[in-house]
């Protein structure tokens, strides 16, 4: 070990709590020696709280229902249901980039861990007329994978496009008291990601800003009503009339909200720190003013939110 991270991991366990010490150097000498898929999860939620402070714009809500879900899961060693959770927001506002954050700072590996899967409908259930072979594939994915290793993530891309009915099959992985015979899914995290919901919560954020409140007013509760109906009412939704949601599975619905143009700014300028580029305040203007925004009148809000800064500023350096 170098030096440097020598001195660095005797200052971490010098600070540790008493016993944590002994119980890291187990555990590095247990991951040393097997393949147990428990070596691949770190649960480095302190530097996770830290990325989303630095990196995820505009979102409150979204770090506050985050670390909040993750500490309860986390806290024991055994806990008593999955983890799931159901991002909502209309697109370019931070869903998929959290996602990516979180199992990154949770697997080695991050999205490429083995132990990270991810599903689209588009690529995965592309064909209607295939939904009972689709049903059958999915829960014989979910089940082998939770087999070999009950630390597992499983991500559900663009639930808004998921066949209604399809994500049913799954719910015999998600509650606290079923039991699924080889399965220790009770440490599994799922979630579900989706662009349903999205234009409820862009007019919740806009009739609040006409009536003169600040966005970090915004409660949960105001966002969970404007998200329901459109989500879990909604025919065109993969939740429509789902067991998931009757159950109560789902343990934190978290909002995106729209992004004004001074988050666009933030984005851009972390971009080009990203890109190794140097912060030029006319390029950081150009890319702002190039990307559309809504409502018609006032232009509050990026249609796109930060989704296209990072293929816009080639335009303007």
């Amino acid at each position: 070990m170098a030096p440097a991270a020598l001195a660095l991991a005797v200052a971490l366990l010098g600070a540790a709590p008493p016993g944590a010490a002994a119980a890291w150097d187990l555990r590095a000498l247990r991951c040393g020696l097997s393949a147990d898929c428990e070596c691949g999860f770190g649960t480095d939620l302190r530097g996770l709280e830290c990325d989303l402070a630095l990196s995820l714009v505009g979102q409150p809500l979204v770090r506050q229902q985050l670390m909040k879900g993750l500490q309860q899961f986390l806290h024991g060693p055994s806990p008593a249901k999955p983890l799931v959770l159901s991002f909502h927001g209309s697109t370019g506002t931070g869903k998929t980039y959290v996602s990516s954050m979180l199992v990154r700072h949770l697997f080695q590996g991050g999205l490429g861990s083995p132990y990270v899967h991810h599903f689209s409908p588009i690529v995965h259930f592309p064909h209607a007329e295939h939904i009972e072979q689709y049903k059958e594939n999915l829960k014989r994915w979910i089940q082998g994978n939770l087999t070999s290793c009950g630390r597992s993530a499983f991500l559900f891309d663009e639930m808004d496009k998921m066949h209604p009915g399809l994500i049913d099959v799954i719910m015999p992985f998600l509650g606290p008291s079923w039991v699924v015979y080889g399965t220790n899914y009770r440490k599994a995290i799922f979630i579900f990601i989706s662009n349903a919901g999205g234009e409820q919560i862009n007019e919740m954020t806009l009739d609040l800003w006409q009536a003169h409140r600040d966005r970090e007013e915004i409660s949960l509760q105001d966002a969970e009503s404007a998200i329901s109906k459109a989500v879990f009412e909604n025919p065109q939704s993969g939740f429509w009339k789902s067991g998931i949601i009757n159950e109560h599975l789902i343990d934190f619905v978290v909002p995106f909200l729209p992004l004004k143009r001074h988050h666009v700014k933030q984005c851009v300028v972390n971009e080009l720190i990203q890109q190794g580029l140097e912060v030029r305040q006319d390029v950081v203007q150009e890319v702002v003013d190039s990307i559309p925004y809504f409502p018609e009148e006032e232009k509050l809000f990026s249609s796109t939110g930060c989704k296209t800064v990072a293929s816009r500023i080639s335009f303007f350096f």
